[in-house]
């Protein structure tokens, strides 16, 4: 019991240094948020352990960004900063595990040797990850960067974390679809 719970923090530990690894091959837009892989490690996380070993990789995620200065925060006061800082990087990338939702569905599919099963719900666990992700960075930009706003600061920040959020979100799903076709043990603890 004791070596399968070590074995489970060392997955989560080199996963989320995966995935803040592949945080630095980006495309990254002037306010914050970028365009880069940093979802996929927590999302095969969540698929092969579950939305705790998830939600953790990416609170993890989170915190290497916080502790390493690889952030972007509002000219706010301190107490508004750590609170921003909570929701985007914290919050934003320990929603990704709950892609993990739908990994039920997915082993069945695996199991039945269901390639556009297995498709879809990768698809869909992404899909709720990054939407999760992108609804804490839309209240972020509502709460914290209002100030660049022109005009309604709900739509300023939809569509900005939009333009960055919609690719992020096709890019992860493509890649984990063909990560977990083509390499299904990844996604089996066991194997």
């Amino acid at each position: 019991m004791r070596n399968k719970r070590v074995l489970l923090m060392v997955e989560i530990a080199i996963f989320a240094a995966l995935g803040f690894v592949l945080d630095f091959i980006a495309f990254r837009m002037p306010q914050g948020g970028s365009v880069s892989l940093v979802m996929i490690p927590i999302v095969l996380m969540a698929f092969r352990r579950g939305i705790a070993a998830g939600v953790i990789t990416g609170l993890l995620v989170g915190l290497l960004q916080i502790v390493t200065g690889v952030i972007s925060v509002a000219p706010l006061s301190f107490g508004f900063v750590v609170m921003q800082v909570i929701l985007d990087y914290l919050l934003a990338y320990g929603v990704v595990g709950l892609a993990a939702m739908v990994r039920g569905r997915y082993l069945e599919a695996v199991q039945a040797k269901k390639t556009g099963k297995i498709i879809v719900m990768v698809a869909l666990g992404v899909l709720i990850g990054s939407f999760l992700r992108y609804v804490i960075h839309v209240i972020t930009g509502i709460l914290f960067f209002g100030m660049y706003a022109d005009g309604n600061v709900f739509i300023y920040s939809a569509v900005y974390n939009a333009t960055y959020m919609i690719p992020v979100a096709i890019v992860a799903a493509i890649v984990c679809s063909l990560l977990f076709i083509t390499a299904p043990r990844l996604t089996q603890p066991d194997a």
